[in-house]
């Protein structure tokens, strides 16, 4: 039995968030969004590709910059609203060449840059 994508609960613009996570280390990387089809490449290719508000075009992570991201495992959350993709990330998985796009800590008194760019 195949995964049906039109089984998720998709946004007013027919869109789920994905969540990557590295699958060696749990670090959380990037947060970008899916549509069915995105989800459906992504299952039948093993490269995690997402759907780009801006360009209303699928993107195909590292497809430009060869910062891959190889699909380990998909899952779906209890609520059927949101995805983590496990991935073996290649390079940089921010487009600002640092490793996670979460390296701003927020706090009460201000925020604190936690990582530069690698290169």
């Amino acid at each position: 039995m195949s995964f049906d994508p039109s089984t998720l609960t998709y946004n007013a613009d027919g869109l789920v968030p994905c969540i990557a996570q590295d699958a060696a280390s749990g670090e959380v990387l990037m947060m970008a969004w899916m549509n069915a089809e995105s989800v459906a490449k992504t299952l039948e290719t093993g490269r995690v590709t997402y759907w780009s508000r801006s360009r209303q075009a699928f993107w195909i992570k590292g497809e430009t910059s060869g910062h891959t991201q190889e699909l380990i495992e998909l899952r779906v959350d209890c609520d059927r609203d949101c995805l983590l993709a496990l991935v073996d990330q290649t390079g940089p998985a921010c487009h600002t060449n640092r490793r996670s796009c979460f390296y701003t800590k927020v706090e009460l008194s201000g925020e604190t840059e936690l990582s530069k760019p690698l290169f």
